[in-house]
């Protein structure tokens, strides 16, 4: 007799134990994998370089009739699994995509799955604000813990209260450390952090606790969706750099117009940043004649090339931020410095 794992039965008593001093054969297992959807397959290869781990080896693909079909092609038994999938646009597929693969993975016994949204699709149906409207926001948390994602890893979510919607940990991080290096290098002592609207105020009050400048609000209304027309400018502006900081820039109405309320009230010069650009037609059209001289987003969606070819436009990367995030989910170790 042999005294090795060949020896082992493979049924009946004792079957799968080794013999002892045997040495197990079986390949060992990654304990961190990191996979993508097709939504923003760059960040999540820049976030891999930063963690230093390739690319995790999954196919996202089409049936002829559009729906999605997701293989997983390597073993993902016990080990921590990350999906980065922003719900951006096409939002409704990204989401579907992101679905799919947290069934996939939960499906071949991984030990967890943290799903890296860096952008929440549907954050801004937060709440009932016309009888007989969806809260949407709750509905795509109530989808993401049915199909059986363990941990939610998120950037600048429209509504801090959105966390609540989840029965699962939620990672709330601020694109604040990314988008403020920037700035330090364009804004003169005498600068002002505006609001472009009430609810954006903490937001802004902490960029202007960052840089020591002086705090500006927007009152605007909002009589449609994506429709706002300001109404007027608590603070002073006048002979300031103002920088205008939003969560988000779809049409660039909203941010536009403060730009203009702003630049008639006499402000030197006007800046903007938001942690996702969105930037839905006709926002470059409206950017490009507005009086803003620069507007810094971050990678979080995928700037498509008509972002990246306008002038105006600076384009910032929070992989390195997200992949501090998963190292220290993966370890086990605090996070809360990147909440700051």
């Amino acid at each position: 007799m042999g005294s090795g794992w060949q020896d082992a039965p493979l049924f009946g008593p004792g079957a799968g134990l080794l013999a002892r001093g045997a040495v197990s054969k079986s390949p060992v297992l990654k304990a961190l994998t990191i996979f993508s959807g097709n939504a923003n397959r760059d960040l999540a290869k820049a976030i891999c370089a930063y963690v230093e781990v390739p690319l995790g080896n999954a196919e996202v693909t089409r049936f002829a009739d559009g729906e999605i079909y997701v293989e997983i092609n390597e073993n993902v038994r016990g080990v921590n699994c990350f999906v980065v999938q922003p719900t951006c646009a096409p939002a409704n597929d990204n989401l579907m995509e992101l679905l799919v693969m947290i069934d996939a993975l939960k499906r071949a016994s991984a030990g967890s799955i943290v799903a890296v949204i860096p952008y929440f699709g549907y954050a801004r149906q937060d709440r009932k604000s016309k009888p007989r409207t969806p809260i949407s926001a709750r509905l795509v948390a109530d989808l993401l813990t049915a199909a059986g994602v363990n941990r939610v890893l998120s950037i600048d979510l429209h509504a801090g209260q959105i966390q609540g919607f989840f029965n699962i940990p939620v990672d709330h991080l601020y694109a604040m450390p990314v988008l403020i290096e920037p700035l330090k290098q364009r804004i003169s002592s005498d600068a002002v952090i505006v609001s472009p609207d009430a609810g954006g105020v903490e937001r802004a009050r902490a960029y202007s606790k960052r840089l020591g400048t002086s705090l500006a609000i927007i009152d605007k209304r909002r009589p449609a969706p994506n429709v706002s027309e300001v109404v007027n400018i608590i603070g002073d502006v006048k002979g300031k750099d103002a920088i205008i900081v939003d969560d988000m820039i779809d049409t660039a109405g909203t941010v536009c117009a403060a730009a203009q309320a702003i630049k008639d009230k006499g402000a030197r010069s006007v800046h903007a940043v938001a942690s996702h650009g969105v930037l839905s037609n006709p926002a470059i059209e409206r950017i490009n004649a507005s009086p803003i001289e620069e507007l810094i987003i971050t990678d979080t969606i995928p700037p498509r090339p008509e972002i990246l070819a306008c002038k105006k436009i600076r384009v910032v990367s929070v992989a390195k931020m997200v992949g501090e995030a998963v190292k220290r989910i993966h370890h086990g170790d605090s996070i809360s410095s990147l909440f700051i």
